[in-house]
């Protein structure tokens, strides 16, 4: 009787975690810190582009900023677990700081190349492997267990929120001092972020030298068990058809604003803004959807209408059209992206959590680079458009086919998904 009576109360419970002190000042400083670092994304390839850069090397970009993950992310996600968090990212985001910085004084000095912009992201992408997994941990370090659905929720909220901010100021910036004052703000916003992340992570007590933790054995171990799990396998292959077919309509937005659409860096900003406000939508609509629901097979659900998002983008003839697609496919995009990140932190062990969280970056940032790679080749052959429409119908057939695939008794390391839906976003 109670349990009938109880109101869906997500709305509320959210606004009382903002209102946390160590948890709202995270948020708020990592929605200053992604604002910048989407007004960088924003500007960049559209830099590359003013510099001559073809679509292959637009590609080449982002592979640069993805493909560390590969080799480096499972030892973020050892780190994250044995390692302590506040160094790790400490050093690591001040590292990646330096990047727009060399960028601003680049473009002061005049001598800016593609080639530079490549390698810095390059930069960004080790740092990012290496630090990414103990920054993931930070909201289940910060609130009680029960709240982490909410936490991971608002967390997705913020970063939504910054793809909506972002652009809106890359394209003000575009407009009054240019590049330059993108990167400088991409800079500057690392600094509150890094002072917030230190203030509020626990320091680490003694540990085992992490040498001795990080084997192969050990960390091969580690990852079969995770996958061995039906559905967090599931999950990360959810994830991984999304960031391999799905992300090239974000990677190749600026040739298919400037070339195929024959927009400005302002339709481009606007675009780029609208997938920002879907993802928002799909965040803030994830609070409200009844904690009792099983979420095992929604992420490939919703996976699948983003890939039907991306063939409608493709053979989308207006300008003023894609804005309206790219909500829908922000909005698809991030609620089954958050909900098979709360599937991965919910359903592994505490002590394969980082590991968990490293999987997921490799599925999502590694995903993105070879698919920004490989659809670089595909677009430079066969044009942007039709790209684009083979990669959206591979991601609904091969995501419907997830979705079937997944078992309905499987069970994650002996727990319940009835656990899991109470907890998930």
């Amino acid at each position: 009787m109670t349990v009938n009576r109880r109101p869906n109360n997500s709305f509320a419970r959210s606004l009382r975690l903002l209102f946390n002190r160590r948890f709202g000042t995270f948020w708020f400083a990592s929605l200053l810190s992604n604002i910048g670092t989407w007004a960088q994304m924003v500007v960049q390839p559209w830099l590359l582009l003013n510099l001559g850069a073809s679509s292959f090397l637009l590609g080449c970009d982002t592979f640069a900023m993805g493909a560390p993950v590969f080799l480096l992310t499972v030892y973020g996600g050892a780190l994250a677990d044995r390692a302590d968090r506040r160094q790790v990212i400490g050093v690591f985001q001040s590292v990646q700081m330096l990047c727009p910085t060399l960028v601003v004084a680049l473009l002061i000095a005049g001598i800016v190349r593609p080639w530079m912009v490549i390698t810095l992201s390059l930069v960004i992408g080790v740092t990012d492997a290496l630090s990414m997994p103990s920054f993931q941990t930070i909201v289940s370090s910060i609130v009680k267990r029960e709240d982490l659905a909410t936490g991971i929720a608002l967390n997705t909220t913020q970063f939504n929120l910054s793809r909506i901010l972002g652009p809106a100021l890359a394209g003000a910036l575009m407009a009054s001092v240019g590049a330059l004052g993108a990167f400088a703000v991409s800079a500057a916003s690392y600094i509150p972020f890094i002072l917030v992340a230190l203030w509020i992570l626990p320091r680490s007590g003694t540990r085992a030298p992490l040498r001795s933790e990080l084997h192969h054995s050990r960390l091969i171990a580690d990852l079969g068990a995770i996958a061995r799990t039906s559905d967090l396998r599931a999950a990360l292959l959810t994830v991984l058809t999304t960031s391999l077919l799905c992300a090239p309509l974000i990677t190749f937005c600026p040739v298919l604003v400037k070339h195929a659409l024959h927009g400005n860096m302002a339709d481009f900003s606007i675009a780029m803004g609208a997938f920002g406000l879907g993802g928002l939508l799909g965040a803030v609509a994830l609070l409200g959807v009844d904690e009792r629901r099983d979420r095992r097979r929604l992420a490939s659900w919703l996976a699948a209408a983003y890939g039907t998002v991306v063939v409608l983008a493709a053979v989308d003839p207006w300008l003023w059209a894609l804005p309206v697609l790219l909500v829908a496919a922000g909005a698809a995009m991030t609620a089954s992206n958050a909900t098979a990140n709360g599937v991965l932190q919910v359903g592994a062990p505490p002590h394969l959590l980082g590991q968990s969280i490293s999987l997921y970056m490799l599925a999502m940032r590694g995903g993105a680079a070879i698919g920004g790679l490989v659809s670089g080749i595909t677009v430079s052959a066969m044009g942007v458009r039709s790209a684009l429409i083979v990669d959206g119908g591979l991601a609904v057939l091969l995501q419907i086919a997830i979705a079937r695939g997944r078992r309905d008794g499987a069970r994650p390391f002996g727990g319940s998904f009835g656990t899991v839906s109470k907890v998930l976003p």
